[in-house]
């Protein structure tokens, strides 16, 4: 019986085509030999094996290059983002930041509003000990009423009834670029002095502030003091002598500190400010020639 040249299959000596594959068949084709037939076969099997491969390997190759550019290209894109992600992130916080001062400062004005006097740095004990912290005072026009409801007055801020108040930090005295230590340090100090808006065991009122409430410091940035917010404890005016001191105004961001103003304004302050104009600033009758800061 006839073999197929193209598929190596039985046919019929009378077949015009190839049942099997299609293959249209002549008289001499079909004659051939079963040997002659397999061996045609089995070219054709192995030229349509090397054809696949050979067509199957640059689709795997242009895959992995893909995949590998697509790598470097994302890795590459996120590094160059990374800085400008950064910055925004930053930008938010130092807003924040800025509108924590705004909150503080319409309390102080509040607090005015009520007793016609700011609130003292510290209002001291009966042995003239700091005892009572500015933050703690501002409590109730900081949305805090509850908490200063139960701050037990005759007691120390860190006593076994007042310590558990501490937790957690009011959101208007935390600065977000500033991990507060503890969960419990504020950001933000005053400047205590016998001339400043704010002073240890006495309050002022505006009409004393002569020197204008634009020129005279309220509240500052202070991140490197760590001071527990509730702490009668601040920034010595003979300690301060430029920004960003340890012990003095310093933050987080770059540049500068913010600062509250008597009028309730709220600037950023360069570190390149000069001794002269800060020292001005922290006096409320020093009739210093301030101008532009």
């Amino acid at each position: 019986m006839p073999i197929c040249p193209s598929c190596d299959e039985k046919i019929a000596s009378s077949a015009k085509v190839c049942p099997f594959c299609g293959e249209e068949l002549n008289g001499a084709a079909s004659g051939k030999s079963r040997g002659s037939a397999v061996q045609k076969g089995s070219a054709r099997k192995q030229n349509r094996s090397n054809s696949g491969g050979a067509s199957s390997f640059p689709w795997v190759v242009i895959a992995i290059v893909t995949c590998g550019g697509f790598f470097v290209c994302g890795g590459g894109l996120l590094a160059l983002l990374l800085p400008a992600v950064q910055q925004a992130r930053e930008a938010a916080r130092r807003t924040q930041c800025k509108n924590n001062f705004k909150q503080i400062g319409l309390a102080m004005h509040n607090y005015h509003d009520v007793y016609g006097l700011f609130p003292a740095a510290h209002l001291n004990g009966l042995q003239g000990e700091p005892k009572l912290s500015w933050r703690v005072s501002l409590m109730p026009y900081l949305d805090e009423s509850p908490r200063y409801d139960r701050y037990q007055f005759d007691d120390a801020w860190d006593s076994p009834a007042n310590y558990p108040l501490l937790i957690p930090l009011p959101r208007p005295y935390g600065c977000l670029s500033y991990p507060s230590p503890g969960g419990v340090s504020t950001a933000y100090a005053t400047i205590t002095d016998e001339t400043a808006a704010m002073g240890n065991g006495f309050c002022v009122p505006i009409k004393k502030i002569s020197d204008g409430t634009s020129n005279t410091l309220l509240v500052i940035e202070a991140v490197r003091l760590n001071v527990p917010w509730m702490k009668p404890l601040d920034i010595d005016a003979k300690a301060v002598t430029r920004i960003d001191e340890p012990q003095g105004a310093s933050s987080t961001h770059t540049g500068g500190v913010h600062a509250l103003l008597a009028d309730g304004s709220v600037r950023f302050l360069s570190k390149n400010l000069s001794p002269e104009i800060l020292r001005a600033l922290i006096t409320i009758h020093g009739n210093e020639a301030i101008g532009d800061f």
